[in-house]
């Protein structure tokens, strides 16, 4: 029987030991010599537990080349607590057992080392002579296959491996190179892989092929690519390295971490927010509310967010009330809170709503608490800043306009009202500013004369110099006041028979001229589109010069589309829903039961989108004005009018007096002549006044042919 040298020497050595391990204790238990040995025995004891415990290849062998140690030492004890050398000499016989015992144990420990295995020696016998007759032909010696691994030194984890790979056939002309297991698991492991041809890359090789070798599900193998490392490993197509995780994706299928639940949850192609990655949750306990951070994980891309999708993904109530999300170029946050953050109130102040230096102010509030501005003047153009509020009746209109018109007095402002129809609101705003009225003649008569006042100020010269100048916000040396013209319901307004062609011909021009001479338009109503009073040009200028405001337009898709219509590059736009209220229990329970659904909850009125100046859209809750009481508090103390020579001018012009008065005659259709007949020759607009001008109600035939050309001429021939 062959046997290692090293296991002789290690039998000698136990030997040699077991009188050491007798004597020393029973002559000097204190000494340093026994403490010399009882240290070796408490290593080999931990080593053994971790060994035990531990599930990495070669446990076994560790434990019994620690044996040896751990024994000694107990042995060692022994012979300290018995007194001499125990009955019957019990310290020298465990000493000699503990030595044949290790000696025996001796070649068990190098079955799976390298170098150590036993060659297998065959004794030829000799061959007998043979009388030399002919020679027979040589056999071609057959071709000696090259190892697939020439000697490596590889663990036994690793050959069990390579012997699956190689019963499947090597799959993709691949080699196995090492397999890694997983700690802390029982049947997970990565396998290196390499091409069996050197020089050629990894082409035919599937998660199919992995799964089927290893005897698991293609769903718990992942491929994925090899780079490069320092210690001289290679990568590249020739390499390729397999995930093989049974038992993570059964964890990871009942009891998912965030992360995995957002990557297999919301990040895949059929999520809420596909190709991200969530950067972290943070819980604010303060204020009621988790935050979702996530970002592309192609930088370039921008999120796709789906809000619903996402709740459900993450196993969250999807409520419109209190889900929100947040976008900024590549990076989004979700916002999850108890309760509905857009249900309070906020009470309009002076202080929220007095301008600052630029012509910012207050006028609400995000979901997440952040302030919300509007401009009463464009600072970085030099101009003032025209408006667009736009909702469905009873959203809130009409309290913004109480916050705009506050703001725009404040900062010195002029304000003009009109509505189509007379209310209760719109007559208390009538005390705190300048003019307000309550029919279309009103609305027409008031943009008449916001647009014969740009005649006027185009030639009120300035005191400094004498010579008149465009307007400047903030300026003190500007001579006339800042005008903003509301409009109230102007869509209905541009449609009325009788003066709808002149508010809408009026607004459209005071829209592109009205900004240098400090005037601005705000129009309001239930949409923004051309067949309802909006022509291209009023909406670019309105867009560019503003930031819309749009409340609840009936239904989340009407009023995506209106603030749409008023944005240049649309985004998502947020979801205004009809009522905030919190889901209660299962509605499928409920229904089982009998039981009636829960209370509506709380109105979204006063809650709009506002359009910012990079083309975002924020949902705000805007600042509450209360008509009950008073508005004083939020006004300033004395009315911001004209000033002398703008009324007089516009009297000079027949613009100046009550507009609640009957249409005058001439004033905006043709004058009836002494006959009563109303179809004589037609008159100016303004009284005669020029640049005032309108054609009468009834509109000429469009010209398309000569013949109607000649017909024409021949009408205007007395």
């Amino acid at each position: 029987m062959f046997l290692p040298r090293s296991v002789a020497l290690e039998r000698l050595a136990y030997t040699l030991a077991a009188p050491a391990l007798a004597l020393t204790p029973n002559l000097s238990p204190d000494g340093p010599a026994n403490i010399a040995l009882l240290l070796p025995g408490v290593i080999g004891a931990g080593n053994m537990i971790h060994a035990a415990t531990s599930r990495m290849p070669g446990s076994g062998q560790r434990i019994i080349r620690s044996l040896p140690f751990a024994l000694a030492a107990g042995v060692d004890l022994a012979a300290v607590w018995t007194p001499g050398y125990g009955p019957a000499q019990t310290d020298l016989l465990l000493a000699g057992g503990w030595a044949l015992l290790c000696g025996v144990l001796a070649p068990l420990s190098r079955t799976g080392r390298r170098g150590h295995r036993p060659a297998a020696v065959t004794q030829l016998p000799a061959a007998p002579a043979a009388p030399a007759l002919t020679a027979a032909p040589p056999t071609p010696a057959e071709p000696v296959k090259a190892p697939l691994h020439p000697e490596d030194g590889a663990t036994l984890y690793t050959r069990s491996a390579r012997d699956l790979w190689e019963r499947a056939g090597l799959p993709g002309g691949t080699l196995l190179v090492k397999a890694i297991p997983h700690p802390d698991t029982a049947r997970d492991l990565t396998i290196l892989l390499r091409a069996k041809d050197p020089g050629r890359p990894i082409r035919s090789l599937s998660a199919a092929d992995v799964a089927a070798a290893f005897a698991v599900f293609e769903e718990e193998v992942v491929l994925a690519p090899v780079e490069q490392q320092k210690d001289g490993r290679q990568g590249g197509p020739g390499w390729l390295q397999a995930h093989i995780t049974p038992d993570a994706t059964a964890r990871r299928t009942k009891t998912p971490t965030l992360e995995e639940r957002w990557a297999d949850k919301v990040a895949g192609p059929r999520g809420g927010a596909p190709g991200t990655e969530l950067v972290g949750r943070i819980r604010d306990e303060a204020r009621g509310v988790t935050f979702y951070r996530g970002r592309m994980v192609d930088e370039t891309e921008v999120p796709r967010i789906d809000l619903a999708k996402v709740c459900r993904g993450l196993g969250i109530p999807a409520d419109d009330s209190c889900q929100f999300v947040i976008i900024d170029g590549s990076e989004f946050l979700v916002s999850i809170f108890d309760t509905p953050p857009l249900s309070q109130t906020f009470p309009a102040t002076r202080e929220l709503l007095t301008p600052d230096e630029k012509g910012m102010y207050v006028c609400g509030y995000t979901t997440t608490g952040q302030p919300v501005k509007n401009m009463i003047y464009q600072h970085d153009k030099n101009a003032p800043c025209h408006g667009l509020i736009l909702g469905v009746s009873r959203s809130g209109k009409t309290q913004y306009f109480a916050l705009a018109m506050a703001a725009q007095s404040l900062g010195g402002g002029v304000s003009w009202l009109s509505t189509v129809r007379k209310d209760e609101k719109t007559s208390i705003l009538g005390r705190y500013i300048d003019r307000q009225g309550s029919n279309a003649l009103w609305m027409a008569r008031s943009l008449r004369a916001a647009k014969a006042l740009c005649e006027i100020r185009a030639e009120m010269p300035w005191p400094h110099d004498g010579q008149p100048h465009d307007f400047k916000p903030g300026d003190p040396r500007c001579p006339y006041a800042p005008l903003a013209v509301f409009a109230d319901e102007f869509m209905t307004a541009s449609k009325d028979e009788e003066y709808g062609e002149f508010i809408q011909t009026d607004a459209d021009d005071l829209t592109v001229t009205g900004l240098k001479y400090g005037i601005g338009f705000v129009p309001a109503g239930q949409s923004p589109f051309a067949h309802d009073g909006f022509s291209s040009g009023m909406k670019a200028n309105l867009r560019q010069n503003s930031r819309a405001v749009v409340f609840n337009m009936g239904n989340p898709s009407s009023t995506r589309k209106a603030v749409e219509g008023a944005m240049e590059n649309p985004h998502d736009v947020p979801t205004i829903p009809a009522r905030y209220s919190q889901q209660e229990g299962s509605v499928i329970e409920r229904a089982m039961r009998g039981e009636a659904d829960p209370e509506t909850g709380v109105s979204t009125g006063g809650v709009a989108i506002i359009v910012l100046d990079n083309g975002r859209a924020v949902l705000m809750r805007s600042l509450y004005a209360d008509f009950d009481t008073d508005l004083a508090s939020i006004f300033p103390d004395e009315v911001v009018h004209l000033t002398d020579h703008e009324i007089a001018e516009l009297d000079k012009r027949g613009l100046w007096f009550d507009w609640n008065e009957p249409e005058r005659p001439g004033e905006f259709h043709p004058a009836p002549d002494d006959d009563g007949d109303d179809e004589g020759p037609r008159r100016r607009g303004d009284g005669g006044k020029p640049g005032g001008g309108k054609p009468g109600r009834k509109r000429r035939e469009e010209v398309v042919s000569a013949r109607q050309a000649l017909e024409a001429i021949k009408t205007l021939v007395p």
